[in-house]
């Protein structure tokens, strides 16, 4: 299902980059649009985790060289993919002090990780394994080829439709169908992310609770991400936001993104669909203090 959601991502995709092909260059811009695109398609498909990586500034890190903190923190990742039946991921860290995280990789034997400094900083143990479980849960559900396509694509539709305004026609007609395309090519990229992105949420959030084996971890690691997503600046996302749908909280928070072009759900509606999971599941105990939890395992 995933691989059939994403070639149909493409497909629009491609549609609206021929759209705006067309304003920008008539029938002549359209079929270079194609070209591109198509181009663009099959490098995304092979080539996408890399190019989000990249743009997300973010460092692959060695375990033998890392700090005792970053060390922990991959051997828990390898624990939760473990536990989940995946291989192990690659990890990154990127250096920023809003908590967030997100996973890429087009299946789950070419996955990867990834957690910000302040992540690492701010949450516990525990919460940062609610976190990295939730993650593994798009790998194993393959949400990761669709959204990591979607993030290279939907960015090269919002600077060809920026694109537009320079090269349109010149007459009015030219003009108002230039403007349009800049408004609409990247409002319908933003509409499909949205589409992808708020459901898979909520069952990312559901088996990421599975694998940790308790939903209280990821509900508490949430209601902190938000308060620091809208507390700090994550620079990597505000300059490409059209790769905010893979973090699991909105890192455009900071600016007060208008909630119009938010990708995910509300986080407190997150957070109560995961209390009552735990309820379902008779969890009832909430993450520990740091402090108390510095020497154990992140499962006790």
């Amino acid at each position: 299902m995933g691989t059939l959601k994403t070639f149909i991502l493409l497909a629009v995709m491609t549609a609206l980059f021929m759209g705006v092909g067309y304003v920008v260059g008539g029938t002549v811009g359209m079929a270079v649009a194609f070209v591109v695109a198509f181009c663009l398609n099959v490098f995304s498909w092979w080539n996408s985790d890399k190019i989000v990586l990249r743009m997300q500034g973010a460092r692959e890190i060695d375990p033998a060289s890392a700090s005792p903190m970053i060390r922990t923190f991959a051997n828990d990742v390898k624990k939760l993919a473990d536990r989940a039946g995946l291989p192990p991921p690659r990890i990154y860290v990127i250096d920023t002090p809003q908590p967030n995280a997100f996973a890429t990789g087009r299946d789950p034997h070419h996955a990867a990780v990834c957690a910000t400094t302040g992540l690492l900083g701010m949450l516990n143990r525990e919460e940062v394994a609610g976190v990295m479980a939730h993650e593994l849960a798009h790998v194993r559900h393959r949400d990761t080829l669709t959204m990591t396509v979607t993030a290279t694509i939907a960015g090269a539709i919002g600077m060809l439709a920026n694109f537009a305004f320079f090269f349109g026609g010149r007459d009015r007609q030219g003009l108002i169908g230039t403007l349009a395309i800049m408004i609409f090519a990247p409002l319908a990229a933003g509409l499909v992310q949205m589409a992808i992105s708020r459901s898979r949420e909520y069952e990312a959030d559901r088996l990421g609770a599975e694998i940790c084996g308790n939903p209280l971890w990821l509900a508490s690691a949430l209601e902190k991400i938000e308060r620091g997503a809208r507390a700090t600046i994550n620079q990597p996302a505000e300059r490409n936001p059209a790769m905010a749908h893979l973090y699991i909280a909105n890192p455009l928070n900071g600016r007060g993104a208008d909630n119009l072009f938010s990708t995910h759900p509300a986080t407190a509606n997150r957070v109560e669909a995961l209390r009552r999971l735990a309820s379902e599941m008779g969890v009832t105990s909430a993450p520990a203090s740091p402090a108390a939890r510095r020497e154990a395992g992140p499962w006790g």
